[in-house]
């Protein structure tokens, strides 16, 4: 049997999100902590997914602000969007975040090994994992190696049918492209493609766009993608995708679209293969790893964050998950994370932000007599006049209860889901909102114009 090369309070399989966050918060415990990580610390996230390509949607709202600028009196002209430069941009912020995880990393004493990890061996008092050959012992095992694109049985890579991870590859601008799959990255990547200047087709097997959302809000984003020139289909089943050296041939409905591109977005899977964790007895379940309130596996000692286990694929979820379980190990007692007061962006144009029960979730829940609603337009609201962006904020309480949900749709609302996020997670009443005073002019006051409608009296809103 190889020699044991390092022995550690905590081992760390996967160095996204949720494993970095763990191995941070462990260190500042006075754990001894390895990280183990196939590619680049930072993970999925900080390389593949919310950084860069928010970076990119960035170049594509520059772009837009130049289309219009004269719609407020700035002459300029868009002499077109370098690809090139963008992704230089994109990668020059994924560059310095990058450097200073790694910074924080060694500042923090975590030993980064570079590898891939697999469960070797599990007793009563540790865990080994074997990386390349090299043997290392926890006390504890976090697993943390996140999710990758998932692609249907019925739909084949190559150079012109890619995922999410490919799009971020691509040198030029296709002038023609098919996104598959309305969810929220989906309908990231149709909204930055086109931003950048790709007519876009997006199709969506349900019968609404980001189908976990309000249905008042996917209306909304449909109407505002068909303004913006894109071509929305719902209820599309995708017949076949057929790509030549040229071109690809998406077939919805009995339709032929010929494209250059074709983006898979239909959702994420678990990374569990491969880690030897039906060996080790840890349970799964189509891939996702089965812990209980605590986050932790059906084996002792071994453990399951971010995106491994079953819930929304978000890194910030990540982070709170990595936390508690390294909290947990060092003895304390953390409040568990709680997913529905979980907030969730979608960074399209417009931007949709939601955190805590949709109506639908509310009345299931406590009964639809029980349940009331107010819904703020933002063409009240001056700041996002001045911005020129429609939408509005949706607010879901329980009568004479609390504050259940807040739903918004709108440029800029991604910005707003942090004092949503304390409404819903402190349980907060309209009563008690409306003695806030909000800033003016700002679109933080759609909130606090919402919470007035539902506490009875609203001002800038119809009664």
């Amino acid at each position: 049997m190889p020699e044991v090369d390092l022995v550690r309070d905590v081992v760390v399989l996967g160095g996204g999100s949720g494993g970095y966050a763990t191995a941070l918060r462990a260190s500042q415990l006075g754990l001894t902590v390895a990280l183990v990580e196939a590619d680049r610390v930072g993970g999925t996230c900080l390389h593949r997914g919310c950084v860069p390509t928010k970076a990119m949607l960035h170049s594509g709202e520059v772009a837009d602000a130049v289309r219009h600028a004269a719609s407020v009196g700035v002459l300029a002209q868009l002499d077109g969007v370098d690809l090139p430069a963008v992704t230089a941009y994109r990668d020059g912020v994924v560059g310095r975040l990058h450097r200073g995880l790694t910074g924080l990393l060694r500042s923090r004493a975590v030993d980064v090994v570079a590898g891939h990890g697999r469960v070797a061996e599990v007793t009563s008092s540790a865990v080994v994992v074997e990386v390349d050959g090299r043997r290392i012992t926890g006390r504890h095992l976090v697993l943390a190696t996140g999710s990758r694109p998932r692609w249907p049985s019925w739909v084949r890579p190559g150079p012109r049918v890619i995922d999410s991870d490919g799009a971020l590859a691509l040198t030029a601008v296709p002038a023609r492209l098919a996104v598959i799959g309305g969810g929220v990255i989906g309908v990231e990547m149709a909204s930055l493609w086109r931003s950048l200047g790709a007519e876009v087709l997006l199709v969506e097997a349900a019968d609404r766009l980001v189908p976990a959302e309000e249905p008042t809000v996917s209306a909304a984003l449909a109407k505002a993608l068909r303004v913006r020139g894109i071509t929305v289909v719902t209820g599309g089943v995708v017949g076949g995708v057929t790509e030549s050296a040229d071109d690809v041939v998406v077939e919805v409905g009995g339709e032929a679209h010929t494209v250059d591109v074709v983006i898979v977005a239909v959702g994420r899977e678990p990374v569990s293969d491969g880690l030897g964790l039906e060996d080790a007895g840890v349970r799964t379940e189509r891939g996702y790893v089965e812990v209980d309130e605590r986050l932790l596996t059906s084996v002792p000692r071994v453990w399951a964050v971010g995106d491994l286990v079953a819930g929304y694929a978000l890194a910030h979820r990540a982070f709170g998950h990595g936390i508690a379980v390294a909290e947990r190990i060092a003895g304390t007692d953390p409040v568990a994370v709680p997913e529905h007061h979980l907030p969730r962006v979608t960074y399209s144009d417009p931007e949709i932000a939601s955190v805590g029960l949709t109506t639908a979730a509310a009345q299931e829940l406590h009964g639809a007599e029980n349940v009331t609603t107010a819904t703020y337009p933002l063409g009240g609201n001056a700041r996002s006049q001045i911005l020129g962006t429609t939408g509005f904020v949706h607010l879901v309480r329980l009568v004479d209860g609390p504050v259940l949900g807040v739903h918004a749709i709108g440029s800029r609302m991604g910005e707003q889901i942090g004092e949503a996020q304390l409404l819903v997670g402190w349980e907060a009443h309209p009563e008690d909102v409306v003695g806030l005073i909000h800033a003016h002019p700002t679109q933080n006051e759609a909130l606090g114009e919402a919470a007035l409608a539902l506490a009875g009296k609203p001002l800038h809103a119809h009664s």
